[in-house]
């Protein structure tokens, strides 16, 4: 004899066949549930009672429990304010600590803010990327904006580190301006009124935006809403089209910022035709993120220093992505006959560019053929400057329109 449960008939009673050749169940009140092949299954009235006790046990359980939040909430109701307040301070109390222990494990630096609308960084850090790698390995940078020359026009290698530069001289803004120590050996800042940042590749599918749309939606705040007093990164503007839509969209929109807003700006690209910017920019400085390139590879130095490169070495860095051999091997050989013309296009661009473009006039008859596809090339490279220029103004328009 047992006492058994299951979801069907409860709680019940099984004797097997053998013990109830010497017991009578009707007896002692049994009542006959279940007939199985080697036994019998009973309830009785007392086990009935006994089951719904322990059945409803549970549902009395959760209920009692609800009573009892509901009492305690409506007392913690009382004294809701004084919480919050003291919530408040000690949430405040936990962030200025947290902020003077890392200042003081990891080498921060006290900020100071300069009136002359000054940004000049010595030896900065990424305050995240050092603490993922070994702190002797992290290569700080310096970087100095003013407000005679407020623009870097920044080149290098893919993952040579142009997108980590960016990104921590503008944490290091948010850092100083919220009263931490900032990662560097020193600091002197600005007030920024807005920081506008244009970093990564995301579309917006829900919305119906692709790539390139949001890109130019996020430039186009930054462009619209920006002020001498604001902080801009642009991170490889233009990459999303082609390449003279690219080009000439992101030289607009540095000229742009040099002749409108004046904001502090740090520019990234791989469009080595805008290092020349610099002879007609004052505001605007060349640096570049170094690397060499040894016996065929690629070191990167992370080292942030003045002047342009011409080189993006994206073959070799697809390379350090163990991309087929093959596939290296051709985009070398392609990249040699793009260099051994004069303007680095294939032959079948040149003539499909001629073929495209209006007939020559006589002023330009007596061209040579390099010299009349050069001149056709920069028409072209104007044209869509002046449509990119249309298209900033338009923006700017309707955002106004807007508000």
């Amino acid at each position: 004899m047992k006492i058994s449960f299951n979801k069907v008939f409860g709680y019940f009673i099984e004797i097997t066949r053998a013990n109830l050749q010497n017991f009578e169940p009707s007896e002692f009140g049994y009542m006959r549930k279940q007939t199985l092949s080697n036994a019998e299954r009973f309830i009785t009235d007392e086990l009935k009672e006994k089951e719904d006790i322990i059945l409803g046990a549970e549902d009395k359980a959760i209920e009692l429990e609800y009573q009892l939040f509901v009492q305690l909430r409506e007392e913690v109701k009382k004294y809701t304010e004084r919480l919050q307040q003291q919530a408040k301070i000690i949430s405040e109390l936990d962030c200025l600590q947290s902020f003077a222990e890392i200042a003081q494990k990891y080498n921060y630096t006290r900020p100071s803010f300069s009136e002359n609308k000054t940004l000049e960084l010595v030896e900065s850090r990424h305050p995240v990327v050092e603490r993922v790698m070994d702190y002797n390995d992290y290569v700080p940078n310096n970087c100095r904006l003013d407000n005679e020359t407020f623009i870097y026009l920044i080149t290098g290698p893919n993952m040579s580190g142009k997108s980590t530069y960016m990104r921590q001289v503008a944490i290091i803004s948010i850092m100083a301006q919220m009263g931490a120590y900032v990662p560097c050996k020193e600091a002197v800042l600005p007030i920024f009124d807005q920081i506008f940042t244009r970093i990564g590749a995301a579309d917006d599918l829900v919305s119906g935006k692709s790539t390139f749309m949001v890109e130019m939606l996020e430039a186009q705040k930054a462009l619209t809403y920006a002020t001498e007093d604001s902080l801009i990164i642009f991170d490889e503007i233009g990459r999303g089209t082609s390449t003279y839509d690219g080009l000439a969209l992101a030289q607009a929109m540095i000229e742009y910022v040099a002749e409108t807003s004046h904001a502090k700006t740090l520019f990234s690209t791989h469009y080595h035709e805008l290092t020349t910017l610099d002879q007609a920019l004052p505001s605007l400085k060349n640096v570049h993120v170094a690397a060499n390139e040894y016996k065929g590879e690629l070191i990167f130095l992370h080292k942030v220093k003045d002047g342009a490169v011409d080189d993006s070495y994206g073959i070799q860095v697809a390379k350090l992505a163990d991309l087929p051999e093959k596939v290296i091997s051709r985009a070398q050989v392609i990249l040699s006959e793009f260099e051994a013309s004069a303007d680095k296009k294939s032959s079948i661009s040149n003539l499909k560019m001629v073929e495209n473009e209006p007939e020559i006039n006589q002023e330009n008859s007596n061209l040579s053929v390099e010299e009349t596809t050069d001149t056709l090339s920069q028409k072209t490279l104007n044209k869509h400057h002046l449509i990119c220029l249309k298209m900033i103004k338009k923006a700017r328009l309707n955002y106004k329109l807007k508000i």
